[in-house]
């Protein structure tokens, strides 16, 4: 059921996509180039564009009520995970999953937004970085021009202030534990918001594995190669001064992939120390609040 209800929030994702790009499309905004470009074509499009989001609320809908039929039987529970905190939800309940089938899409959309948000904050200076940056800007719109650390600070302040703003609706609900207090809530807020972060190091370690990959295998001078090559080395640059290259092998990204994962492990999770002593992380400062 997990790995279903993952294909159908990329699947609404693609929805999305595809929504914000219609009226962007190339194909019939820009003026033809060539004598070629002036052809249309004789069909029209399939899909409009209120129908996007019409079929997005459509499958949103529609898997929320089967899980609502099938969870029960397989003892299934729907859980939300946000880095520092899980959620579950009861698949018995309808609205239940009607609440957790759309902030399960809200993760994920999240997730992806804050992705392009790093994107944009490793933007390359090349030719090659253009074609890619222009989807990246195409969905971050305005936004992709702000000042580096407003956008730096944007994954902590939009989940902090999600999280405080649902917090309301799942402690009345008995979802999770009431607040004891505003500051009690407030700081629960800044935790998750930090925790926003956490989700950065799936796409540094698979841009950092495809550029390992492509240094040694020849895939041609494709410009997606070429944008993950400029990107990559703006990663690897803390580490440069590092002795990391042994003849022509140069271990950077691997060393660089590690420590994210182990990084972000411990910023997560917490490290026990040899002496006896724990270095907290932010579950366990979820834990032990209100401080």
């Amino acid at each position: 059921m997990g790995l279903i209800d993952f294909i159908l929030n990329l699947a609404g994702l693609l929805l999305w996509l595809n929504w914000r790009a219609q009226p962007k499309d190339a194909s019939r905004l820009a003026p033809p180039a060539t004598l070629v470009g002036t052809l249309r074509r004789a069909d029209k499009p399939k899909l409009r564009g209120w129908q996007f989001p019409a079929i997005l609320t459509t499958l949103l809908i529609g898997r929320a009520l089967i899980y609502w039929q099938i969870g029960p039987a397989v003892n299934w529970t729907g859980t939300l995970e946000l880095g520092v905190i899980s959620v579950s939800f009861r698949s018995d309940y309808l609205w239940r999953m009607l609440l957790y089938s759309g902030l399960s899409f809200g993760v994920t959309f999240a997730v992806f937004l804050f992705w392009l948000i790093l994107l944009s904050l490793l933007q390359p200076r090349t030719a090659d970085a253009l074609p890619f940056h222009s989807f990246i800007r195409a969905n971050l719109g305005s936004l992709d021009s702000w000042p580096r650390g407003v956008k730096l600070l944007l994954p902590f302040l939009i989940t902090a202030v999600a999280w405080w703003m649902l917090s309301w609706v799942l402690s009345y609900f008995g979802i999770v534990p009431k607040p004891v207090s505003a500051a009690h809530r407030f700081e629960q807020a800044c935790v998750i918001g930090l925790g926003s972060y956490l989700g950065w190091k799936y796409l540094i370690a698979t841009l950092l594995g495809l550029y390992l990959l492509n240094s040694y295998i020849y895939f041609g001078r494709h410009p997606f190669w070429s944008y993950v090559t400029a990107v990559a080395q703006q990663l690897l640059r803390p580490l440069r001064v590092l002795p990391l290259r042994y003849s022509r092998l140069d271990f950077a990204p691997l060393v660089a992939m590690v420590l994210v994962l182990l990084l972000a492990q411990a910023i997560e999770r917490g490290v026990n120390l040899s002496s006896g002593w724990r270095l907290p992380g932010l579950r366990d400062l979820y834990v032990k609040l209100p401080l």
